[in-house]
């Protein structure tokens, strides 16, 4: 790992989504709850307010992030599924982060189990989605037009590098 704010890479849209490519990623999307507690398992008051690397946000806030934002992209797949390419709005995450229930380290079971419950509905939600519905789209206010495909994907590597953000820090303190 060269640079610490992408520990599994920067994101890679693929280049067609296919079945099984989704298959994969709705398994990543499973998974995340389990691999990001597990990550975190462990850890002390004082080791979940350490930045993940310098000027980054501390592990508590991490998984506090986690939660948050797949709470808005579950949002956006059912806006898109019920609408016709809808508007969607962005959301401040740093200021969403310093907020006191992001920087909670007392909070993180809380925010762990909030992440299981909502990937549980979620991936139902993904397991009963037809090719059609994944090509349907919502409006981005940055990245314009996106599919659900594309946006399935997204969340499948964003977990992985949030929970890597934890585990290489782990590594690299011997924790």
């Amino acid at each position: 790992m060269t640079d610490p704010r992408y520990p599994v890479g920067q994101f890679q849209p693929p280049d067609t989504p296919t079945p099984g490519l989704r298959a994969r990623f709705i398994e990543e999307v499973e998974a995340t709850p389990l691999l990001l507690a597990s990550a975190v398992s462990g850890l002390t008051r004082e080791q979940l307010l350490t930045p993940y690397r310098e000027g980054g946000w501390t592990v508590a806030q991490v998984v506090h992030h986690v939660p948050d934002s797949h709470l808005n992209s579950y949002t956006r797949f059912k806006l898109a599924l019920t609408e016709d390419a809808p508007a969607v709005k962005d959301y401040e995450e740093n200021a969403w982060a310093a907020l006191p229930d992001g920087i909670d380290p007392a909070g993180v079971p809380t925010s762990l189990t909030l992440l299981e419950a909502l990937h549980g509905r979620w991936v139902k939600l993904l397991k009963s989605m037809d090719t059609a519905q994944f090509s349907r789209t919502f409006q981005h206010p940055q990245r314009g037009r996106v599919t659900l495909d594309l946006n399935l994907a997204i969340y499948a590597w964003h977990g992985r590098h949030h929970v890597a953000h934890v585990t290489a820090l782990r590594e690299r303190m011997g924790w």
